[in-house]
């Protein structure tokens, strides 16, 4: 099963929206920079704000890209507030 998943960086003051198939893994690898020139290895101090975990792969794809394309602060953090909006997401997108 799959994760949709949003860090946030205080320093930074911005999210990071991503999907995995593991996300304990995935979330070490930001925080360790695995990614060597990736936008979360410019940061130090990313923390897991919201996720979506036990969905499809598929479906996982299709929530990042939603989110990503609403391109608006306000709508990620209603997420983390409205647990209705995700399922409303998972139910259009599964």
């Amino acid at each position: 099963m799959a994760s949709v998943y949003i860090l946030y960086s205080k320093i930074a003051n911005k999210y990071y929206i991503g999907s995995t198939n593991d996300l304990e893994t995935r979330i070490e690898y930001h925080y360790n920079k695995e990614f060597e020139n990736s936008f979360t290895s410019k940061y130090d101090d990313w923390e897991l704000f919201f996720s979506v975990n036990e969905i499809s792969n598929t479906t996982a794809r299709k929530l990042e890209s939603h989110i990503k394309k609403m391109k608006s602060r306000v709508y990620i953090e209603n997420l983390s507030k409205f647990p209705e909006m995700s399922e409303r997401l998972i139910l259009k997108y599964s």
